[in-house]
């Protein structure tokens, strides 16, 4: 019988053999490189019931128009069984922009919600019990800013610190490399990521400072070895500069958390899950000797791939998605954002995601993936594919070692330059047919729009301005200049930046006012061209 292809690859080009067996593992050994769940290197998971003690938490990504648009939908999720709250912001507030901004003009709350200000923060956690939801927030140049609302919230409302649990993505690294939304240069960036992780170990032990993100490394075009190998180092790189500023790895290393893209390759995303956590257990192992085991443990969320959804035919994301949502339970994620089938033309509307929620919840009740340990282990394909993402994020982790760490390569262009090559072999390879795309490629059908999309209107901006210039009107304007004038004096001077900030929203200080302030000690960055 003849074979469709006379070759077949992954999405990250390995080449795929017909069958696999236990000559495919020579050199492999089950002892050291799979082990146990729950024990090092944590190929299996990193706790050893995982789901049969705990569903992964099942938190569906919202955000748009006001504050109080997007509560009401935190509130819809949680009553339709959501277990954890995830924010998205708006493109002006992911710039570190007020939305009454010049620039942030027809974009207020349409990628996102707006937040531009403490009041805004309350308004959208309204009703909501901080203390018994866990939240992460998905934002990166200003997320000390939002942080230090959330805090400020929280103490206002008399809710401990140590009680608040949740994630701000807060990883500046990716934004140089693939989503392009910083604020300030590198070092000072880092510094700034540094004073949040020693804030929370201080005083939110339960919170993740820092969710290390490959998401948008993937979606900007990467490979999954691509997406594994820079994740890692930007990791690493964030440990490296807070172990310099003199933290114990163990007092912070437990509180980092991943964040992963889930593509359509359904094994090799798989493995990819198996090989993060056996590299980073290595990795931390080797670099940096901590003494808790719970410092070599990856723990992450992962999110089904945006890039992946295609406009035509949109129910046939659904299909998608629900596979993308099965390797990333098959692979052992804690956390799990499920796409709706909507999103590659609008925000989510109500049924789309309820649906995308029913998903997950589906494959927890339904599949019976939860009732037994990483049931894919030992699978001679699966172990194969494991250790070839592992020994290709190795081969990347000498050559960022070589340059001089992910800094020195980003201001040389290297990880960008690697993930265009990437993404255009992608597109080349869909446009000549190499790589099938249902509905785009293959079973084509003729434009129609079959489902509700979701509109934001003028209004919204319209309503966040003039809460913005009542906001200003109503607070002390030298409480507020004071609480800037101190943030910026702690700045220059290499302070920890998280109590100033607290203090500076809740002076009524804006986000926009608050991200200008600390430009003018830190400066602005400009990318390399990248050819």
């Amino acid at each position: 019988m003849n074979e469709r292809k006379s070759r077949f690859t992954s999405l990250s080009g390995l080449d795929i053999e017909r069958v696999y067996s236990a000559d495919h593992l020579k050199g492999w050994s089950a002892e050291q490189d799979l082990g146990q769940p729950g024990e090092f290197p944590y190929t299996r998971g990193v706790y050893p019931t995982m789901y049969r003690s705990r569903l992964w938490t099942m938190r569906q990504f919202a955000g748009f128009g006001s504050a109080d648009d997007t509560n009401t939908r935190f509130k819809y999720l949680l009553d339709h069984g959501q277990t954890g709250l995830s924010v998205a912001f708006d493109l002006p507030t992911l710039m570190g922009l007020d939305s009454d901004h010049p620039m942030a003009r027809g974009e207020v709350g349409y990628c996102g919600v707006a937040i531009s200000s403490l009041a805004d923060m309350e308004r959208l956690f309204e009703g909501i019990p901080l203390e018994q939801v866990t939240t992460s927030m998905t934002i990166n140049g200003p997320a000390a800013v939002l942080f230090a609302m959330y805090l400020a919230m929280a103490e206002k409302r008399g809710i401990p610190f140590d009680r608040l649990g949740g994630t701000i993505q807060n990883d500046i690294l990716k934004e140089y490399i693939a989503q392009k939304e910083w604020l300030f240069p590198p070092e000072p960036h880092i510094a700034l990521i540094v004073d949040t992780m020693a804030y929370c170990a201080a005083h939110v032990p339960k919170w993740h400072p820092i969710s290390i993100s490959g998401y948008h490394i993937r979606e900007a075009g990467s490979t999954a070895i691509q997406e594994l190998a820079f994740t890692l180092y930007d990791g690493l790189t964030y440990v490296e500069a807070a172990v310099k500023s003199g933290l114990d790895v163990d007092a912070f290393a437990p509180q980092l958390s991943f964040f992963f893209n889930v593509h359509n390759d359904f094994f090799e995303e798989i493995a990819k899950f198996r090989a993060a956590r056996r590299l980073w257990a290595r990795e931390m192992e080797r670099r940096y000797h901590p003494k808790n085991p719970r410092s070599l443990q990856l723990r992450c969320h992962a999110q089904t791939a945006g890039c992946s959804l295609t406009a035509q035919q949109p129910m046939n994301n659904v299909v998608r998605t629900t596979l993308q949502a099965l390797a990333a339970v098959l692979g052992g994620t804690q956390s799990l954002h499920t796409n709706s089938m909507d999103e590659t033309l609008a925000l989510p509307t109500e049924e789309a995601v309820k649906l995308a929620l029913r998903t997950q919840q589906i494959i927890a009740g339904e599949s019976g993936t939860v009732n037994c340990v990483d049931p894919l282990g030992g699978s001679y394909f699966v172990e194969s594919l494991t250790n070839r993402l592992e020994e290709g994020a190795q081969e990347y982790f000498r050559t960022l070692d070589g340059m001089g760490g992910m800094v020195c390569a980003i201001e040389r262009g290297f990880p960008q330059r690697e993930i265009l090559d990437a993404s255009q072999r992608y597109q080349r390879d869909i446009e000549e047919r190499e790589r099938s795309i249902v509905g785009v490629t293959e079973h084509v059908e003729p434009p129609s729009r079959s489902i509700p999309i979701m509109r934001i209107g003028p209004e919204v901006e319209q309503e966040q301005v003039a809460r913005l210039s009542d906001l200003r009107k109503s607070r002390d304007p030298f409480k507020m200049a004071g609480a800037l004038e101190e943030l910026q004096e702690m700045a220059a001077c290499h302070q920890n930046l998280m109590p100033p900030l607290i203090e500076a929203v809740k002076a009524k200080a804006t986000l926009g006012e608050i991200c200008a302030a600390l430009k003018e000690v830190y400066g602005t960055y400009r990318e390399p061209v990248v050819l």
